[in-house]
């Protein structure tokens, strides 16, 4: 059931040096490695670098591509990357665990990975299975690849943009494909097309094509520290416990399937990080303000990059606690320094949306991080405006209301796309390779609501209570990703999945925004219809396939995968074919 790699016999060859270093050499980045080939110095405009305790060297695809002159495809929607050198074939895929060559798998100590917004994939796995010679000059910092012919031209391109060379440079943005004049990968339409390679690596012009199904790249776990998934309670006066159990966390996540965790780094107004903005959350010392002794936001990012994984900051945006009062709050807190921007909503803090420095504030603390930290990922939820209760803004609702909107609800609305908008553009002005991804209720609008929503009788929805107005966000492309929260299973009466997953992928259809669908693994075993099995989840992965719109999958959450509920762990295995 290999639903979820791209086949390797239509891919190329990984050209991956897997680099022998000496014990010690520390996984930082090492731009003064340098990389021969039969006596030629291999220019990079990126560094290549070492994995901590994988002793893997790194380098840039573009090294692949024009200094070895092979065939170079990435997909960013499938996160797979495939070359073709030397009659032979393989294809990795993001933070996958092996490479296939010519149809075998291989295992991996380091899998290729998006670094910095470059695909970086390791070095002496590539080489020798090219049949090169690879020696590390561990005191020199030299990396001297043999092909046996040195003084005979390796055929390699060595001049940037030259004619099928690609730079990884270009591997940007909401590209779904990457071609060469020799061979391209069109994920859309899951046709490979590449070109018969002679004994010498010379391109025959006859080309072949192989039919193959697309796979998502992105398969995700939410990571809540406000509900248990990490720290632990036991942990939080321990920083090395804390690391001990994040590490395993991931350990574990990864060996069922998972490739991405998006952590929530705040919760309540609060930082899981060192901030000059916001107090250190009480989730890691029990008293909110109180420093943990170490920088939890770097080891985690550190830690999940180690392995392959990318690393989405996961943020609250407009929650201020969980409670209704401030009683435990730090002196630094927003509640504390700007009470006027808060608002009681039952039993929870709210900061009101509707003032423009509150949400200049929220967007400030998340740059806090975007500037600070290698993240690839900035995620919000869906807390902007409360799912229910009374939110007393009736006197904001007339002082900052400059266009003067009539109705509360698009004033409301306006007020959520004002910050969104914001954020994306300070987000990507800062860092354009970060992405910015929002996870919404899963209901737009009903149809009985708006002819144009789903085929749904929701009794929220994501237009009407919490005033998020996803599909402007989606027209004008202020999000990357949209992660809908689709809880419910196939056939649910009132919200049925399979209704919702063709309404998303039609509202993304023409679109540069990605699709991924929320899960819910916590509802395994509940009495809520079609949660009795496990397998509830598989068919949804499965009905996911049909729609080329959808480019993964995230869930929540991490503790309810770990549960393992009715051997769901087993199945994703299966089903990732890990």
């Amino acid at each position: 059931m290999n639903r979820k790699k791209i086949v390797a016999l239509a891919a190329g060859l990984l050209l991956a040096v897997q680099t022998a270093i000496v014990p010690g050499v520390q996984a930082a980045p090492t731009g003064d490695i340098e990389i021969i080939l039969d006596g030629q110095s291999l220019q990079s405009d990126a560094s290549p670098y070492i994995v901590q305790g994988a002793n893997v060297t790194m380098v840039p695809l573009r090294v692949i591509s024009e200094g070895l002159g092979a065939q170079v495809n990435w997909s960013e929607s499938s996160g797979t990357v495939t070359i073709t050198a030397q009659n032979k074939n393989i294809s990795m895929e993001n933070g996958a665990q092996s490479a296939t060559v010519n149809g075998k798998s291989v295992r991996l100590d380091a899998s290729a990975r998006m670094t910095s917004g470059r695909v970086m994939v390791p070095l002496r796995f590539v080489g020798e299975e090219l049949g090169l010679k690879v020696d590390w000059q561990a005191s020199e910092r030299v990396i001297t690849l043999s092909s046996g012919k040195e003084g005979v031209s390796t055929g390699r391109n060595t001049s940037a943009g030259s004619s099928g060379s690609i730079s990884d440079t270009s591997v940007s943005g909401n590209q779904d494909s990457v071609s060469t004049d020799q061979g391209a990968i069109d994920d859309e339409q899951a046709v490979v097309t590449l070109p018969s390679t002679s004994e010498d690596g010379s391109s025959s012009s006859q080309a072949n094509v192989v039919q193959v199904k697309a796979s998502t790249s992105m398969r995700g776990a939410w990571i809540s520290t406000i509900n248990g998934d990490w720290p632990s309670s036991a942990a939080r006066s321990s920083s090395e416990k804390q690391k001990q159990e994040f590490t395993k966390m991931l350990d574990d996540l990864q060996g069922m399937g998972i490739n991405a965790v998006f952590v929530q780094v705040r919760a309540s107004g609060d930082a899981l990080y060192p901030s000059s903005l916001v107090p250190w959350s009480k989730y890691l010392t029990n008293t909110q303000g109180k420093n943990p002794g170490y920088d939890p936001l770097k080891f985690m990012i550190s830690e999940s990059h180690k392995r392959g994984m990318e690393f989405h900051a996961w943020f609250n945006p407009f929650r201020a606690n969980s409670t209704g009062t401030t009683s435990g709050l730090a002196a630094n807190h927003v509640a504390n320094q700007h009470p006027d921007w808060i608002v009681k909503n039952g039993s929870q803090l709210y900061i009101n949306p509707g003032i423009p420095a509150a949400r200049q504030h929220v967007i400030a603390a998340i740059m806090e991080v975007v500037n600070g930290y290698d993240i690839d990922g900035v995620h919000l939820d869906d807390y902007f405006y409360p799912y229910s209760g009374t939110f007393d803004d009736d006197a904001t609702f007339k002082a900052y209301n400059a266009n003067k909107i009539s109705n509360k609800g698009d004033w409301r609305r306006d007020n959520v796309n004002n910050f969104v908008r914001d954020l994306s553009k300070s987000i990507h002005a800062s860092k354009s390779k970060v992405q910015f991804g929002i996870s919404p209720f899963g209901v737009w609008r009903n149809k009985s609501q708006d002819l144009t929503g789903s085929d749904t009788k929701a009794g929220v929805t994501a237009y009407d209570t919490t005033f998020a107005d996803v599909r402007t966000w989606i027209n004008k492309e202020w999000i990357d990703y949209v992660a809908p929260q689709i809880y419910w299973s196939i056939g649910f009466p009132a919200a049925g999945y399979d209704k919702l997953v063709a309404w998303w992928s039609n509202e993304v259809k023409n679109s540069d925004v990605k699709l991924y669908i929320g899960h819910s693994p916590y509802k395994i075993g509940t009495p809520e219809k079609g949660w009795q099995t496990a397998q509830e989840l598989i068919k949804q992965l499965e009905l996911n396939e049909d729609y080329k719109q959808v480019k993964g999958d995230i869930y929540f959450s991490a503790q309810h995968l770990r549960k393992n509920p009715y051997g769901l762990i087993q199945l994703l295995q299966n089903y990732y074919q890990m």
